[in-house]
This record gives structure tokens, C-alpha cells and sequence, in this order.
């Protein structure tokens, strides 16, 4: 007997793809609203709480510092126990960090719960996990999970966008009252912490796994040095401290890089690993892996250059002298072609080469930053070389934890996917220290005592080029028939890597 299209639909690897993809539309929704809505409120933040502007960097750099800290033991106890269980977890923890930011009247209660907010970076990696665990049972698991992260990330990137144009607007329509005003966020994630609850199935995790309590330790510490390392350095010039600080910044990455070869050795003793290091070294991994750090650069560490130069005076032979709403404008064509390149990703996944697809958005990214070396004097030369490298980018976030849960054994999906956002997030601290440094060496040499010089956002673009570029050449190492499904990979098993 025959059955109708919708029947098929549904016992496709499509249809579970459909079944998910709504709630975790909903989810990345409601995680893009958290990273647009309270920016544009800082201002108002800062007022209520007497602090000083710059004081707002602390925020950014202990939610960083706890992202890092937690995202790779979450990711580990949803591969353990079940992704959704965590991701149940992780929501109910962001929610209570937001109710807190209603009432926080002080800088510390302010800063503990806003890094308690950072629960929300494990979100997309158990998603992940969990789209590729359920497209697994029917050896679709690569191809669904591919479709499925180019849509999240398109509701991710759009629900940055309505957080940041609804914030100013709730603010203004409540009479100025933040109090309420930071309910919304609040609400909304409550909200999605019932969705997933109700909605959301659960994975099936291997049993007789055990959480590796000492390599994630030997980790916390590394992360912890390494990212207070970076965040240090970036604030060296905002706090004016002298050049002996940069002692510090030296020997916090080198006890770093020193717990982190320990972490390398250890974790190649245990039987059930932390992070399995014998993963990472795989062709279809490591190259994967890089990316991510090396996106992050100029993904998370150059939009801060990029508004500051769409502000600096024109007059000064560069910089595009744009006011405030403009250059929000900027920034929100850049986040549009974020979207395109995620839904291009989507689209094009089901029949374009994963590999291919990770080679060129790398590339484009490349292109894109190399583009504002010659052109950076009007404003639609830099719009078109944001759109290219914003396109590449789009793609690359919603393909590398894909790609990686793809490269994964069972059981390790959920850290897998987890450790992009970790490297993609060191690769960003990194670029925004260097770029801070960079920057501020210019400072004062040019006619405004306050703009950098041509020459630091000249270095800026062209770290990320550089960037975009050695990741294109790195994912050459990948093995053709790598991130495809297992029965187009048994097929082109004799495939040579290139």
C-alpha cells in the first residue's frame, strides 16, 4: 500500500530534522535575544548601578572566563546522561541568572549573575548532539545535522537582531523603568526552559560512562589561566597599567600552555577521557577544530575595530564618520549576512561536498577582510567586504559543530560540538587582546588623540584575511568523504585525502 507524501515526510530523515527544529528555532531565538537585548541598554545599566563605563568589560570577561569553565563538563554529562537533561539544566540555570539581573542592585550581584548567564553557550552543542543522535538511527545523521545547524544559527542570528532593536523600544515605552525592562529576557527564557521540557526528546547516551573529575580540573585551570591571560591583556590599556604588567600576561600563558601539555598527557592515560585526544588527532577532526579557533578571531574579536573605525572622524583621511544608529546599521548588515550565509549553508548542504562547503566559507572570509585593505574609504565598499566575509562566517558557525559531532565516535557528540564554541571563543578573546593592543599602540600618533592609526586597522585586517585563509588551507587535510552519512561514506571509502 502505498503511503501519502506526508507519511514519507515524517519517516524521513527530513521529518525528524522538522520534528526538532522547531523548538530549537525557539531556543536559539531566545539565546540570540540574550546577545542582543541587554547591549544597547549598557548605558542605562551603568546609570543605575553607579559604575563607571568601563567597568562594563568585567561583565564580558567573566561570563567569558565561566563559558569556557563549564561548556566542555556539560557537554560531557549530556553525552553521559542525555543531552536534553542538561540542556533542561543549562536553560533553568539561564533563567535564574536573568530573573537575578532584574533585581541586581549592586556591581557584584550585577556580575556574578550575568556570568552565571553564560550557562546558555552549551545550548547549540547539545542541540547538535541531539539532531545528530536522533538522525543517527536511520544513517542520516550527518546530512540531517547539517540542514538542521544552518537553520539554528539563522535563528540565532535573528533573534540577536530583534533583542537588540526591541530593547531600546520596551526602555523607552516603559517610561525608562530597567526594571522592568529586563523582565522580557527573563520571561522569554523561562519560557523556552518549559519548551524544552515539554517538547524537546531525549538522546539515547551510552551507558557505563564515568565524568573524568581530574582531566576536566587539569582543564578548568588551563582555560582559566590562558582566557585571564588574554582578558588581562586587553584591559592592560584600559586600566593604564604600567609595562610590568605584561609580566603577568607572559607567565599566565606560559603556566597555560605548561597545564595544558599536562592535560594532553594525562587524558592519554584514562580510559574514558575528558576530551579524547586520540579524537582530536584525527584528520577529519583537528583541521575542524582549528577553524573554529581561527573564525573566532575575526568572528568575536574584530567587531569592536570595525565600530570604532565606522565612527572615527573622516577627516583624518580614513574611518567612515558614522553616528551611533549608523553605525548599528553597519553592524546589522553584517548580522544579516550572517543569516545568508547560514541559510545558504542549509540550502546547499544536501548536495554540495561538506568539505568543499567549509573550504570556500573560509575562503570568503578571507577574501572579505583582504578586500578592506585597498578598500576601506566609503561606506559601501565596507558593506560589500562585510557581506563577504559575513557570509563565509554564517556558514562556518552553522557547519564546524556539525562537522565535528560528524567526526565524533558515539557518545563524544555533545563535547565535540562543545569544543568549537571553546576554540572559537579562545580564537576571539585572543584577537580582541592583540587587536586591543594593536590599536592603542596607534593612539595619539594621528591627529585625534583618541583614534587608532590607519595602520593598526590595516594590521586587524589582515590578521583576519590571514586567518580566513590558513583555515581554508587546513581543511585540505580533511579526508574527501569526511562529515558524509555512513552509506555515501562506505561508498567513497577509497576516496585519497588531498
Amino acid at each position: 500500500m502505498s503511503t501519502s507524501p506526508t507519511e514519507r515526510l515524517r519517516g524521513s530523515a527530513l521529518g525528524i530534522t522538522a520534528g526538532l527544529i522547531g523548538w530549537f528555532i525557539l531556543v536559539e531565538l531566545t539565546s540570540g535575544i540574550l546577545q542582543g537585548y541587554y547591549v544597547p541598554l549598557f548605558s542605562d545599566i551603568v546609570r543605575q548601578l553607579g559604575i563607571h563605563d568601563s567597568d562594563v568589560n568585567w561583565f564580558e570577561a567573566a561570563q567569558l572566563l565561566l563559558s569556557a569553565l563549564v561548556l566542555p563538563v556539560l557537554a560531557k554529562l549530556g553525552d553521559m546522561y542525555g543531552h536534553k537533561k542538561i540542556l533542561l539544566i543549562a536553560a533553568i540555570l539561564t533563567a535564574g541568572a536573568s530573573w537575578w539581573l532584574v533585581f541586581a542592585g549592586t556591581f557584584w550581584t550585577f556580575l556574578i549573575a550575568w556570568a552565571l548567564q553564560g550557562f546558555y553557550v552549551v545550548w547549540l552543542p547539545l542541540e547538535i548532539a541531539l539532531i545528530f543522535e536522533r538522525g543517527r538511527r536511520q544513517n542520516h545523521g550527518v546530512s540531517t545535522t547539517r540542514r538542521a545547524a544552518g537553520l539554528l544559527v539563522v535563528g540565532l542570528e535573528a533573534g540577536a537582531i530583534v533583542g537588540a532593536l526591541a530593547a531600546g523600544r520596551i526602555f523607552a515605552a516603559t517610561g525608562g523603568d530597567l526594571t522592568v525592562t529586563l523582565m522580557v529576557p527573563a520571561i522569554a527564557v523561562t519560557l523556552i526552559a518549559l519548551v524544552i521540557w515539554l517538547g524537546v526528546p531525549e538522546s539515547e547516551p551510552l551507558p557505563g560512562r564515568r565524568l573524568d573529575t581530574g582531566g576536566f580540573v587539569i582543564l578548568a585551570w588551563g582555560l582559566l589561566l590562558v582566557t585571564g591571560a588574554l582578558v588581562y591583556m586587553r584591559m592592560i590599556g584600559e586600566l593604564g597599567l604600567g609595562a610590568s604588567a605584561w609580566w603577568w600576561v607572559v607567565g599566565l600563558l606560559l603556566a597555560g600552555v605548561a597545564v595544558f601539555w599536562w592535560f594532553v598527557r594525562y587524558e592519554l592515560r584514562q580510559d574514558d577521557p575528558a576530551i579524547d585526544i586520540r579524537v582530536l588527532r584525527r584528520p577529519e577532526m583537528w583541521p575542524v577544530q582549528a577553524t573554529a579557533f581561527l573564525v573566532g578571531i575575526s568572528l568575536l574579536g574584530a567587531q569592536g575595530p570595525l565600530s570604532t573605525y565606522a565612527g572615527t572622524d573622516s577627516s583624518l583621511g580614513y574611518g567612515l564618520g558614522l553616528d551611533a544608529t549608523s553605525r548599528s546599521n553597519v553592524i546589522g548588515v553584517y548580522l544579516v549576512s550572517l543569516i545568508v550565509g547560514a541559510v545558504i549553508f542549509a540550502v546547499t548542504s544536501r548536495r554540495a561536498i561538506p568539505r568543499v562547503i567549509l573550504i570556500v566559507a573560509s575562503a570568503l572570509v578571507g577574501i572579505g577582510y583582504t578586500l578592506f585593505l585597498p578598500f576601506h574609504l566609503e561606506l559601501w565598499q565596507v558593506l560589500l567586504n562585510l557581506s563577504i566575509a559575513g557570509i563565509g562566517s554564517g556558514a562556518l558557525v552553522a557547519a564546524l559543530p556539525a562537522a565535528a559531532a560528524a567526526a565524533a565516535p558515539r557518545g563524544q557528540t555533545g563535547i565535540a560540538s562543545a569544543l568549537t564554541n571553546t576554540t572559537k571563543t579562545i580564537g576571539g578573546t585572543f584577537a580582541s587582546a592583540v587587536f586591543g593592543v594593536v590599536l592603542a599602540a596607534g593612539a595619539g600618533a594621528v591627529a585625534s588623540q583618541t583614534a587608532a592609526s590607519l595602520g593598526g586597522y590595516m594590521a586587524v585586517w589582515a590578521i583576519c584575511a590571514g586567518g580566513g585563509f590558513l583555515a581554508a588551507v587546513l581543511l585540505f587535510f580533511v579526508p574527501k568523504v569526511a562529515f558524509a552519512d555512513a552509506e555515501g561514506a562506505e561508498a567513497a571509502a577509497e576516496s585519497q585525502i588531498v
